[in-house]
């Protein structure tokens, strides 16, 4: 409703008749009742569809010059798609009609000459606020179906560790882009396999949506079913890219992956990077970025190798694995982005700023990058830390 109609409590109705005298009969039963209504009149149904828009009522006759009966009704119902009462002025001969025309849709009938100014205006009202009610349960209803889907999208990329290293722990935080708040396509997993070796995957998936995080959930289970089969990660990667392939609903799709594999002593990992920023490593000796060959993303060759790097972790240590929504951000009006660079600049001013640091640097990097671009990031953020806690600090 408009905002000052709101608040003076007024109501937009459009009366849809052609016949002069009843016309007149309308307005002079609503001035009667001091009825809180703006009225405007239609003579066809054509003349109603073009003064419909911001009426919040329609009091409509089922015999006009261009509609008759329920066809009236259709049309008015299809043009406001549900979103204007409905409330239908008939004739006693035309009572059944009228009952009809409530079945297929409008909130009450009237019978001309059957009506007085108060009644007419509470049947008004009520068909008003009817309508405004089942938008309301319509709203609430799509809002918890899209939590259902939300929460199982997000159970199937943002999964539970599978690690029983009491050295290791991994904090998560996902954020998604700007105004959407639904899932994206960035997805992440741990996996500790039988020789003591912690797989730690997060990627992302091309462009936003529903179908983009099918995608990533379907990419996330395959890798964590082809780690736990004990596959080596070249063949994993290889099999994840068949299935982005097949399951991708946009020739083109491509996603990135990174995979750091930590090794059983939690010194040292292999890293892999399939087109994705490289993760950024905290140690008491400084901060920096790990390094491995940039092999292409998931998607982009129909066939691809990628090539890993062995990286010294040392005693105590945190790596930060994220998504590029986190370093896409610009810094304030300009058009340069964060990168990789400044993101590891963050990480090292974070670390160690307080005893607890660890559990809030995840939300600190998101925030500050906020900060710098001015608003929201547009781009969906995954990140991981993960830390040797038996040495870190």
């Amino acid at each position: 409703m408009d905002a000052v109609l709101a608040n003076q409590g007024l109501v937009r109705v459009l009366l849809v008749e052609d016949d002069a005298g009843d016309a007149i009969l309308v307005e002079a039963l609503l001035e009667e009742a001091a009825a809180p209504i703006v009225l405007t009149r239609a003579q066809s149904i054509a003349e109603a569809m073009a003064l419909l828009p911001g009426q919040h009522c329609v009091l409509l006759d089922l015999g006009l010059p261009d509609a008759t009966g329920l066809e009236a009704v259709q049309r008015v119902e299809q043009a406001s798609r549900g979103q204007v009462a409905v409330v239908v002025l008939t004739g006693l001969a035309d009572e059944q009609q009228g009952i009809a025309a409530v079945a297929a849709g409008a909130q009450d009938y009237l019978v001309k000459g059957n009506v007085d100014g108060n009644l007419l205006t509470r049947v008004i009202r009520y068909a008003v606020e009817r309508v405004r009610a089942e938008e309301i349960a319509r709203q609430l209803h799509e809002e918890r179906v899209y939590a259902v889907e939300k929460a199982r999208l997000e159970r199937g990329l943002l999964p539970s560790p599978v690690l029983d290293d009491a050295r290791l722990r991994v904090q998560p935080q996902y954020r998604p882009g700007r105004q959407r708040m639904q899932l994206g396509g960035d997805f992440y997993d741990v996996v500790q396999v039988e020789d003591g070796t912690v797989h730690v995957m997060i990627g992302d998936v091309c462009g936003h949506g529903p179908d983009e995080a099918a995608l990533g959930v379907h990419l996330r289970v395959a890798w964590r079913a082809l780690v736990l089969a004990g596959r080596p990660l070249d063949e994993v990667l290889s099999t994840m890219q068949r299935v982005l392939v097949h399951e991708r609903h946009l020739e083109g799709l491509f996603a990135t992956v990174c995979v750091l594999s930590i090794a059983p002593d939690r010194r040292s990992a292999e890293l892999r990077l399939a087109g994705h920023p490289p993760p950024v490593l905290h140690t008491p000796a400084g901060t920096g970025l790990l390094s491995a060959p940039v092999g292409v993303p998931l998607g982009v060759r129909p066939k691809a190798s990628w090539g890993s790097a062995t990286v010294e972790l040392g005693e105590a240590w945190h790596v930060v694995l994220y998504t590029d929504g986190l370093i896409e951000g610009r810094m304030g009006d300009t058009a340069e982005r964060l990168g990789v660079d400044r993101l590891t600049d963050m990480v090292g001013e974070l670390a160690g700023a307080g005893p607890g640091w660890p559990a809030t640097l995840l939300e600190d990097l998101i925030q500050r990058a906020r900060a710098l671009n001015q608003g929201d990031l547009v781009d969906d953020v995954a990140a991981l830390l993960v830390s040797r806690v038996d040495h870190a600090g």
